[in-house]
């Protein structure tokens, strides 16, 4: 492993094409430089228990990545798990409403794992977050999958959205179930020399317009 060198001009990758992440990075005044979704199969492996999966997708999608010698990359996996289960995100709407009625009137736990990498230099950091969702009637399952929300979300549901109605408890890190743990995501882009450069504000409006770039096809 190598010792990273100084930090001058240091350009952040995000390894993700997620909308909510560069949303979330921008609360903390973070624009990446580029967004590369890498191609990394996430498909888990037999038995394969839920923090060794996002462990190790995460890492996947850093080292996926090629990187020039001033670029730093960002990259994260967020699992639903109930027990030993991973929830991935939903293949359609039947499975969407199967891993709501299993998640009704119990507690799950939401991980996100979450990868810097600066040249050979990686940092890792797992962030777990204890949920409940409240008993949920078939009428309030058919009406949350009908609005489409559940699309590309682990395990069906999206808590910054209508299902923050279904969430009457959370034990942990609210940004981590969202998709990127800001506290922990913030200490180790700065150990590895990227710092918040703009306005949360500012940060925010640059974020919507990458979005909507990545959604029409140009930012990839």
């Amino acid at each position: 492993m190598t010792t990273p060198g100084p930090a001058s001009a240091l350009r952040l990758v995000l390894g993700s094409a997620s909308p909510r992440r560069l949303e979330l990075l921008a609360q903390i005044g973070v624009v990446p430089a580029d967004v590369r979704p890498p191609d990394v199969d996430e498909t888990p492996r037999p038995a394969e228990l839920p923090l060794a999966y996002v462990r190790r997708i995460a890492r996947a999608k850093a080292m996926a990545l090629t990187l020039a010698a001033d670029e730093v990359a960002l990259c994260a996996d967020t699992t639903v798990a109930v027990g030993r289960r991973i929830l991935g995100k939903p293949e359609d709407a039947a499975q969407a409403a199967a891993f709501l009625a299993l998640l009704s009137g119990r507690r799950h736990r939401v991980i996100t794992a979450v990868v810097v990498r600066r040249g050979d230099t990686v940092w890792a950091r797992e962030v777990t977050t204890q949920v409940a969702v409240r008993r949920l009637g078939p009428q309030d399952i058919a009406r949350y999958v009908a609005g489409g929300e559940w699309r590309g979300k682990a395990g069906g549901y999206a808590i910054q959205g209508a299902a923050g109605a279904f969430i009457p408890w959370i034990n942990g890190s609210v940004s981590g179930v969202i998709g990127l743990p800001l506290a922990e995501t913030m200490q180790m882009l700065t150990t590895a020399g990227i710092s918040a450069g703009v306005s949360a504000g500012i940060a925010a409006g640059i974020a919507a317009g990458i979005a909507a770039g990545i959604a029409a096809g140009v930012v990839r």
